[in-house]
């Protein structure tokens, strides 16, 4: 960690990259107080103060936001110099700090991020799961996987896979109460409720008709995967996106209700500032053939 000029500026984006000095420390493999010295260091030298502490984590100044901001830019201009010098030779390198949410990480992007890490050795990628939406323009995290795509002008949005919610149930509960034929039927039956962030987790929503239809039943809960273990168990009906159900369709565990009857579009989505690293790129192509391949359209 020597000081002053370009070195400043690429440990003011790994500090900035941090949500801590403990994490900061880690990622340069010395001690908080180090990192901490070298900081004030930084700061007396620009002559303002660029993050605000507190006992466990700190937040950026203005002053640091648009430090760290251009540290950012030039750090990954820095790299995508060194990955053209060593694509030479076909290689990437490099780090690749990735989120996504929860059930779709758990689901399908660990499994393609070891995948990827296999063809490409030298590239690290750091996963990090949340079911917190977050804007990650900022934030170091080069690439946010999710479900929608998400409004901020300063990202671009790619769709990596088509998909869509659908009612479905298990043969059990389908033989027990019969099979929903139109969309009134539906309140006729148990339908299992994920309630879910600030979302109004009651409404079921279609297309053609444009249909919010209220269902209700005796089984709610915060967690997809618990949701999903009811309907297997022949509990009730449950709307799930398809990336979710799609294996137990296609084993025969569940049956799609009401086919014929669309829901709207929730198509996965990679958001990431502009100009990604060629590694970043690569991992965006590779998500994109990946979850294509997993991912039945129905």
């Amino acid at each position: 960690m020597r000081g002053g000029g370009s070195d400043d500026i690429l440990f003011f984006d790994v500090v900035a990259r941090s949500r801590s000095l403990t994490e900061a420390a880690r990622e340069f493999g010395v001690s908080v107080s180090a990192v901490s010295k070298r900081l004030a260091q930084l700061e007396s030298r620009l002559g303002v103060p660029l993050v605000q502490r507190t006992t466990r984590r700190f937040t950026l100044t203005p002053e640091g936001e648009r430090y760290a901001a251009g540290a950012a830019r030039l750090a990954a201009q820095l790299e995508e110099l060194e990955d053209s010098v060593a694509e030479q030779r076909g290689e990437l390198r490099g780090r690749v700090h990735v989120r996504s949410t929860i059930g779709l990480g758990r689901a399908h992007i660990a499994d393609l991020v070891a995948e990827f890490v296999v063809e490409h050795p030298l590239v690290r990628v750091d996963l990090e799961l949340s079911s917190v939406p977050l804007n990650i323009a900022g934030t170091g995290f080069d690439l946010d996987i999710h479900v929608g795509a998400l409004p901020d002008s300063r990202l671009i949005a790619r769709r990596l896979c088509r998909n869509r919610r659908i009612v479905c149930a298990a043969p059990a509960y389908l033989r027990e109460h019969g099979t929903p034929e139109r969309l009134s039927d539906l309140e006729r039956h148990n339908c299992l409720v994920l309630r879910e962030n600030d979302s109004d987790y009651a409404l079921w929503r279609f297309e053609r008709p444009e249909t919010a239809l209220r269902v209700a039943g005796n089984l709610v809960s915060n967690d997809g995967d618990v949701i999903t273990r009811w309907c297997l168990e022949g509990r009730g009906l449950i709307m799930r996106s398809l990336w979710q159900v799609a294996p137990m369709l296609r084993a025969g565990a569940l049956i799609q209700v009401l086919p014929d009857i669309p829901t709207p579009s929730a198509d996965i989505y990679a958001t990431y500032a502009d100009a990604p690293a060629r590694r970043t790129r690569a991992l965006l192509d590779f998500f994109e053939r990946g979850l294509d391949a997993r991912i039945d359209p129905l």
